[in-house]
């Protein structure tokens, strides 16, 4: 497995930026998938963004399209989550996923989880 370290949460008002950062170590950084996922207060897991190990695909949840975006350095092995145009149904804490096998959009596709990281959107 993976280990995963997020950073560059925070709190931003509604309309603002936010860039996340993951930081993976263990295997070869694009052998595999890395992903977001997020989840509010009282309720599921919710899928973000995916990009495949080369970086050439990029996958996103209805609710971030068109205002997040994924890429990664795989020199630097870091996955990075930009997210534009925040409101206030953002915040929520951002998991960083790697790994595994299957559909992008479960969360028992993915064999890695980092510790999560804090997004606040004041409205």
């Amino acid at each position: 497995q993976e280990q995963l370290v997020e950073s560059g949460g925070g709190l931003v008002q509604a309309g603002g930026s936010l860039r996340l950062s993951c930081a993976a170590s263990g295997r070869t950084f694009s052998d595999y998938a890395m992903g977001w996922f997020r989840q509010a207060p009282g309720k599921e897991r919710e899928f973000v963004a995916a990009v495949s190990g080369s970086g050439s695909s990029t996958y996103y949840g209805d609710s971030v399209k068109g205002r997040f975006t994924i890429s990664r350095a795989n020199a630097k092995n870091t996955v990075y989550l930009q997210m534009n145009s925040l409101k206030p149904e953002d915040a929520a804490v951002y998991y960083c996923v790697a790994g595994g096998r299957g559909s992008y959009y479960d969360t028992s596709r993915w064999s890695s989880w980092g510790q999560g990281t804090q997004v606040t959107v004041s409205s």
